[in-house]
């Protein structure tokens, strides 16, 4: 018996075909110039496509996105920010995105890990890094531009770029629309907004620049009443008065965080504002108002 295959015996057409065959690894770079290396990319992208499957969200934001995308079959775990929407929360609850438990987020079974930037502890996330799994940390940034990355960002993740840029055009087009609505308003008329983030103790931490309150503040055609001073701090009764808010801008929150209108407006130097005068005071949802997420609207636009 011979080995191999006698080509002698073959037709002229099948010996042309088997001789085409044979030689197509290193005949298609020259007759396809860029045929060889698409492929390749083609096969390097689905190769560095990780495994989502099975998918913990860290960030009410990130959550929000992935539900939005139509993608939420994949989420195991979700961390407590993460409450919109409603059905987000029959998704195992790995804890707050600031003091997670690599334990809590592994005991999922998680295939990637998907967060938003600022989530922590550090020695939770190196321990998740040590466990190789896929980890994405999605950038925060307090504009429209930040959403729309996010959104984007999200999608990549997840292998549904399509799915991402749709859905990332029609949240920007609508922010877009608003925040022209909103910059139409004199600057005289514009209200100047006081973000409360608490009033422990009789003392009232507002918000001052460069804070999420204050983007959104800005956003929404209106005027941040304390941007003299950055981030989050304690205001004297001086500079409350001073401040003169046309407005208090809350989270709804509850227990012992919570206070009345009429607690709040019996403060001895709130008590002396406009905003007390005219009892104007608006309480939202603290991932909708804070969270810069695909539902983000200007909240005073009117």
């Amino acid at each position: 018996m011979k080995n191999g295959y006698d080509f002698r015996r073959l037709r002229p057409w099948e010996l042309t075909v088997a001789i085409l065959a044979l030689s197509a690894p290193f005949v298609l770079p020259v007759a396809a110039p860029g045929g060889a290396s698409f492929v390749r990319a083609a096969v390097a992208q689905e190769m560095q496509q990780p495994d989502t499957s099975r998918l913990v969200s860290v960030g009410g934001a990130i959550t929000e996105i992935i539900y939005a995308l139509g993608e939420e079959k994949r989420l195991v775990g979700r961390d407590s920010t993460s409450v919109y929407p409603q059905a987000a929360l029959q998704v195992p609850d790995v804890g707050y995105m600031r003091q997670l438990s690599a334990e809590g987020v592994l005991a999922t079974n998680p295939s990637a890990i998907i967060a938003i930037a600022g989530s922590g502890p550090p020695e939770a996330l190196t321990l998740l890094d040590n466990a190789s799994i896929p980890f994405e940390t999605v950038p925060d940034t307090y504009d429209g531009a930040g959403i729309v990355a996010k959104i984007k960002t999200v999608g990549a993740f997840l292998g549904v770029n399509d799915k991402a840029e749709a859905l990332a055009a029609k949240v920007k087009a609508d922010l877009d629309a608003a925040v022209a609505d909103s910059t139409k308003r004199p600057a005289g008329e514009r209200k100047r907004v006081l973000f409360i983030l608490s009033t422990q103790s009789g003392k009232i931490m507002a918000s001052g620049s460069g804070t999420s309150a204050d983007a959104v503040i800005a956003l929404s055609g209106a005027v941040n009443a304390t941007d003299d001073f950055k981030g989050y701090k304690a205001l004297t009764d001086e500079a409350i008065i001073e401040a003169k808010p046309d407005v208090v801008l809350m989270m709804t929150r509850g227990g012992e965080h919570a206070a009345s209108d009429a607690d709040l407006f019996a403060h001895p130097a709130l008590s002396l504002t406009p905003a007390a005068k005219s009892k104007t005071i608006i309480r939202m949802d603290g991932l909708h108002l804070l969270g810069f997420d695909p539902a983000r609207q200007a909240p005073f636009a009117n």
